[in-house]
């Protein structure tokens, strides 16, 4: 049962399933194959004879047939879940652009801000957060005044002309917002905590690579230099999830899901750069705010929303020390 070589209409039917999901794992594959090879082989096909072989074969014929369209099929380990997933990405435009041919100009600004604040703003040697709660995502409700200006200037191709009104980015309601978010969750470019908190999906860290790198990377800085995107020492993706060293200036980190292998091919359980012991206690995402003792004394004084008021913005409040830091160092550049 390892179907036709042949590109036949059984490859086009899983192609489309794979299409309107966005991304598959071989569990969500299993039934769609299953169904596709009963169709054509007039005999029933359970889900369980469905193989990793099976899968990978369509995979390959959906890959070959995306090619000549500008798109590839990529797949990443979940950094939760521990579980391989697969997504068609697009390799000619970023997904910012793709998105604004289902999004308004309003909600794509909105969603640049929002990314903004989770690998700016709340991203730092202090705490590598890289996730929004409810309440720091409704604070981007409201395109800036400077970057209304910006846009207004780049929209009429001239200085010192006024912008149309209609041109103007103003922002989106908070129930927009909130709607927005949902979108985002619902097409797979965000997750959604138990604790309501926002972070990056499999899929937006696969589609988004190469441009959260440029956006967010100083391409000048040097090696030892901390960067806003991490990668993981073992398997070399992306770090939003997982933990970092205990020595605040070293740049390495690993996926939770992937220390248990990193470790066993090491005879201590020390940083591989920097030798400081590794106490797995100092994290990247959401648990470097919720294993805080600041956010474990606020449990038993919670609000309806679960969550203190206010106390994910103090904990992730960018450090005033770094602050004050950046604004000398570009004095003494000045």
């Amino acid at each position: 049962m390892e179907g036709d070589d042949e590109y036949n209409d059984g490859n086009r039917a899983f192609l489309q399933a794979f299409m309107a999901r966005g991304t598959m794992t071989l569990r969500e594959a299993k039934p769609i194959l299953a169904n596709i090879l009963t169709i054509q082989e007039g005999e029933p096909v359970e889900t369980v004879q469905i193989t990793q072989e099976i899968f990978d074969s369509y995979l390959s014929a959906a890959q070959e047939a995306l090619s000549s369209l500008d798109y590839d099929i990529r797949s990443t380990m979940h950094q939760v879940a521990k579980k391989r997933i697969w997504a068609i990405v697009n390799t000619t435009s970023d997904a910012m652009t793709q998105l604004a041919t289902l999004h308004s100009a309003e909600e794509i600004a909105f969603v640049k801000r929002v990314l903004d604040a989770m690998f700016d703003k709340y991203n730092s040697p202090r705490l590598e957060a890289m996730f929004l709660d409810s309440m720091q995502f409704h604070q981007c409700c409201r395109a800036p005044a400077a970057a209304q200006a910006a846009d207004a200037v780049e929209e009429d191709g001239e200085e010192g002309q006024p912008p149309q009104p209609s041109q103007q980015l103003r922002g989106l309601k908070s129930s927009e917002a909130e709607a927005m978010m949902q979108s985002m969750v619902d097409e797979g470019w965000f997750e959604r905590s138990v604790e309501g908190c926002y972070s990056l999906s499999p899929r937006a860290l696969m589609e988004l690579h190469s441009w959260l790198i440029e956006t967010y990377n100083d391409p000048g800085a040097e090696p030892g230099d901390w960067q806003r995107i991490k990668f993981c020492e073992a398997c070399k993706d992306i770090v939003t999830v997982g933990q970092r060293c205990t020595e605040r200036d070293c740049n390495v980190r690993l996926h939770d899901i992937c220390e248990e292998a990193f470790w066993r091919t090491k005879r201590e359980k020390k940083c591989p750069k920097c030798q400081t012991l590794w106490d797995g206690k100092h994290f990247v995402g959401e648990r470097a705010v919720t294993e805080t003792e600041a956010y474990r004394r606020s449990k038993g004084h919670r609000g309806r929303d679960g969550r203190s008021s206010g106390l994910m913005e103090q904990i992730m409040a960018p450090d005033e020390e770094e602050e004050e830091e950046e604004d000398q160092e570009h004095l003494d550049d000045e």
